[in-house]
């Protein structure tokens, strides 16, 4: 991820969940907080209601790469906690990017870049 950390500690994510604004829509529950730092910090929480391991971390890898690939098109300066629902477990790479992508226009920090013409 080029503009972005990875948010790792607990009071870092408890901070977020007590201070941020939250959206959810089927799949996805996303929690946003400014941060001031000037790059974006992405928290991602799988439970273990979700699955077991296997499951897990194939949901983690599947919001990581939807956020990498579309991290441009998100505003700079936020702590971003992605929660992973049950229903999100047999669902491919595109439902979940499209979620997380509708979930960021609910918050208002997704704005897809405009491309330059060559």
């Amino acid at each position: 991820m080029k503009f972005s950390e990875s948010l790792k500690k607990n009071k870092d994510f408890q901070n977020v969940y007590k201070n941020g604004r939250s959206f959810a829509n089927s799949y996805l529950v996303m929690y946003v907080l400014d941060n001031h730092l000037g790059r974006n910090r992405l928290g991602i929480s799988v439970s273990k209601k979700v699955g077991n391991s296997v499951v897990r971390h194939r949901l983690t890898r599947l919001i990581r790469e939807s956020y990498r690939l579309s991290e441009a098109d998100f505003r700079c300066g936020t702590d971003i906690v992605v929660i992973a629902r049950t229903s999100a477990k047999e669902r491919n790479y595109h439902e979940i990017e499209n979620a997380l992508i509708h979930l960021g226009k609910l918050h208002k920090i997704y704005h897809k870049a405009e491309q330059k013409a060559l």
